[in-house]
């Protein structure tokens, strides 16, 4: 397995579960303690952390050091290298829509020259 495939499964892994999606959410609006993490969620301070460390293990959220703190933020990084695979389906997807548009369309003008309604 090449490096770039096992970074990629370390960050669809851990974007798989919704929990730790949540707390990128909550991360994407700025950088918070475990504390403050913990919060929103009816699970405990260990299993946040847990989450958060397959979160830093797949690079997407980074702790830093204030004092006794140790907040964690994101790391657009890993982002930016999942947005940049998903990006080579987009001309397949794409296609894929406008296909999908123009059979619509094929529809609409069927039904507006037999005068007849697709649905019954």
């Amino acid at each position: 397995m090449t490096t770039e495939a096992a970074t990629l499964d370390r960050i669809f892994t851990a974007l798989a579960n919704p929990t730790r999606r949540a707390i990128l959410d909550r991360l994407s609006l700025g950088a918070a303690t475990v504390n403050e993490l913990v919060a929103p969620f009816a699970l405990s301070q260990p299993t946040i952390s847990s989450h958060l460390r397959i979160l830093e293990q797949a690079g997407l959220v980074e702790r830093g050091r204030q004092a006794n703190f140790r907040p964690v933020r994101l790391a657009p990084h890993a982002l930016a290298d999942a947005h940049r695979w998903i990006g080579r389906y987009e001309a397949f997807w794409a296609e894929g829509l406008e296909r999908l548009e123009a059979y619509a369309k094929s529809l609409q003008e069927k039904e507006k020259t037999d005068g007849s309604d697709p649905g019954t």
